[in-house]
């Protein structure tokens, strides 16, 4: 796949866009691009591609997320536990929170963000994007408390939050 869209990148003419594979956490590759696509990246593979993107400096990011687990082992909340009991109503609870948690944190870096339904769900149930294109002389949304009173109330350490604190 990764060679097709190369090939088919150079047959357009986009000579300085590249298709790449590797792990995303550990890329060192760039210290600048214009876009980041992450399509169906397992678990907090995202957090870490929104991380790098947002390091580059990236104009645009289109995240489609993939297996939230990691919110979904830290969450806990007496007064949801009717909700959270039920693993596939709390898988689906902590895919929501990941992913809203996600577009607030990027909201904090300067991005206007935005959770699209991009597929109809009769091809795939994970057909969220977060969209976010960093505004240019927009101050960062200051949203800090109310993330942090959300993970408070469910227990959350976040990937993302945490990367982006380093």
């Amino acid at each position: 796949m990764i060679r097709h869209c190369n090939e088919l990148a150079g047959k357009l003419g986009y000579n300085a866009l590249r298709f790449e594979t590797g792990d995303i956490s550990t890329y060192e590759g760039a210290d600048a691009v214009d876009m980041v696509v992450s399509l169906h990246a397992c678990d907090t593979a995202t957090d870490y591609a929104l991380y790098k993107a947002v390091n580059w400096g990236a104009s645009v990011i289109l995240a489609v997320p993939c297996c939230q687990h990691e919110i979904n082992g830290q969450i806990q909340n007496s007064q949801l536990a009717p909700i959270l009991r039920y693993g596939l109503l709390k898988e689906r609870f902590s895919a929501i929170v990941t992913d809203a948690l996600r577009a607030n944190l990027l909201e904090q870096q300067g991005y206007r963000t935005q959770i699209l339904e991009f597929i109809d769900m009769e091809h795939t149930p994970k057909n969220l994007l977060i969209r976010a294109v960093k505004q240019k002389g927009m101050q960062p949304r200051k949203n800090r408390e109310a993330v942090q009173n959300l993970e408070e109330f469910l227990n959350l350490s976040p990937t993302l939050e945490k990367l982006l604190q380093e």
